[in-house]
């Protein structure tokens, strides 16, 4: 069947005479290089015109379902049936400063009912999610945008919701040694696991903490730092191959990692990108955590930077079992330049910044070497001294051997299902150089998703990016499509303000993995 595409009406959004000014005098200060204004609130006015369709649609036809069927018109409930698109949206909405849908989402969140879901509830996705974007949205609407909050009786009652949420979840921690249970049946059961992941373990202390010094109950931030501690002081010794680089399943009776595999791919990811982030929130409090991040970023560098044989221009991180490499990476990993520079502006450490760079640079190249103009979920490469018959590490089939070639990657799994983390790392590259390159790459990877994605009346995943057309669609709209993909495609164009990173050097506000931003509690870096 053929579905037509939706281009969005923005004259800005498809203007061939838009100029693309060359990159800033770098050897000036950020906030001293000449900046295209026109053309950047153009771009930003334009992704806000997409957020606002991919709204529409979904208040449409899902709202207050949790996703959008795109296609065929109807929804999901994937995240237990709160309204996860709508959360998700609330914090994009805001420092978009599209009122209305703010005023629709402040006046949806009181009304939402955490007690009863009829599905399982993760308790990490709940908490990135759901629990994220409340608290963001609470810190927005009593601070800095607290103008946009039409109706001042609801605002409050966002926290008690994120209390309320919290209260119903925290059971979860009630194992031998603290660490949660993951998958949790409501209304006091979990799935029975007897492990759960270095990710979803490690993911939870940033919301978590900030709920407690909101509501001034130290209850919720001890919970999810009892969980972390065992991230942090790793046992076995054999668990952690390199220093701070860390196996990825932990037994909840006892403590102890199974397993001395993963790296800063799915499952693992956004440990390593927790602990830098914590010390932004809180540097008096959390120093331990940039320790521990310092360790895996050296052992990072020192023994998963990996480069190509076809293409040793590029750097991607590999995976590990044990001290052993696996050169594959995942669109999810994407992240990873941009945890790094964050980490270099915080620490003032240029050699983070600059091999943040050198991997945002190899996550560009995933986008640019396919016909879509958007990178795959997975991908491989082999070195120029990976063995031939290394089953761990296998080259690329016959017909991807001109692709692999002259890109530097091979695609095992060819699917867009509407991530992030490229742009991601687009925007923190463009905040630590204010490089006009970065904001070009990321308008031209949204205007490869609008053209490719947007179909009936939202955004659908695909198939194939390295198909004509993206090789048909998955008819599902996730929820992060509003919480990320928007929100770092608008603020990498949009005017600087408090929330921004690396605003007037320094760091006011925090983004979860969800790109929900937080009020840092300590003071910022």
């Amino acid at each position: 069947m053929f579905y037509s595409r939706v281009f969005v009406p923005v004259v800005a959004l498809f203007s061939t005479s838009l100029a693309i000014p060359q990159p800033a005098n770098l050897n000036l200060p950020r906030q001293d290089r000449p900046d295209n204004h026109t053309l950047n609130r153009e771009r930003a006015d334009a992704v806000k015109a997409a957020f606002v369709y991919a709204w529409d649609g979904y208040y449409k036809y899902a709202f207050p379902n949790d996703e959008l069927h795109p296609i065929s018109n109807s929804f999901s409930n994937s995240r237990n049936g709160w309204g996860a698109s709508a959360v998700d949206a609330f914090s994009t909405a805001i420092v978009m400063q599209i009122q209305p849908i703010v005023t629709e989402i402040l006046n949806f969140i009181p009304t939402i009912d955490f007690d009863t879901t009829t599905s399982q509830v993760s308790l990490f996705e709940t908490t990135i999610r759901y629990l994220a974007g409340m608290l963001s949205g609470y810190d927005f609407l009593t601070g800095p945008l607290s103008n946009l909050a039409s109706n001042k009786t609801a605002v409050p009652l966002i926290l008690k919701q994120a209390e309320r949420l919290a209260n119903n979840l925290a059971y979860a921690f009630d194992t031998p040694t603290g660490i949660p249970s993951n998958n949790l049946n409501f209304p006091n059961g979990t799935d029975g696991s007897t492990t759960n992941g270095l990710a979803t373990i490690g993911s939870l202390v940033l919301e978590w903490t900030h709920l407690s010094d909101l509501t001034g109950n130290p209850l919720y931030g001890e919970l999810a730092q009892k969980g972390e501690s065992y991230l942090l002081n790793p046992k076995p010794a054999s668990s952690e191959p390199w220093p701070g680089l860390v196996g990825t399943n932990v037994n909840l009776t006892t403590g102890l990692f199974v397993d001395a595999s993963g790296g800063w791919v799915g499952g693992d990811d956004s440990f390593y990108e927790y602990l830098i982030k914590m010390y932004v929130y809180d540097s008096t409090r959390f120093a331990n955590y940039r320790d521990r991040w310092i360790l895996a970023a050296d052992s990072s560098i020192a023994h998963l930077a990996s480069h190509p044989s076809t293409r040793p221009d590029l750097t991607f991180l590999a995976q590990f079992d044990g001290q052993e490499l696996i050169f594959q990476s995942e669109h999810l990993a994407c992240f990873d330049g941009g945890n790094f520079i964050l980490a270099g502006l915080v620490l003032k450490e240029q050699k983070y910044t600059d091999f943040g760079l050198a991997l945002v640079n190899a996550c560009h190249d995933t986008y640019i070497s396919t016909l879509t103009g958007i990178g795959p979920e997975v991908f491989r490469w082999v070195t120029n001294t990976t063995a031939a018959n290394d089953t761990d590490n296998p080259g690329p089939s016959a017909d991807q051997e001109a692709f692999y070639a002259k890109a530097g990657f091979y695609i095992t799994d060819s699917v867009y299902i509407l991530r992030p983390e490229v742009l991601e790392s687009f925007y923190y590259a463009y905040r630590a150089t204010g490089d006009q390159m970065y904001r070009d790459w990321a308008w031209n990877a949204f205007l490869a998703i609008n053209s490719t994605c947007a179909v009936g009346s939202g955004f659908a995943e695909l198939l194939n990016v390295n198909a004509a057309g993206g090789g048909g669609y998955n008819d599902f709209q996730d929820s992060f499509l509003f919480a990320e993909v928007m929100k770092y495609s608008y603020l990498i164009h949009a005017p600087d303000n408090v929330w921004q990173v690396d605003n007037n050097g320094e760091n006011q506000w925090v983004f979860n993995t969800e790109a929900h931003p937080f009020k840092v509690a300590g003071p910022p870096l």
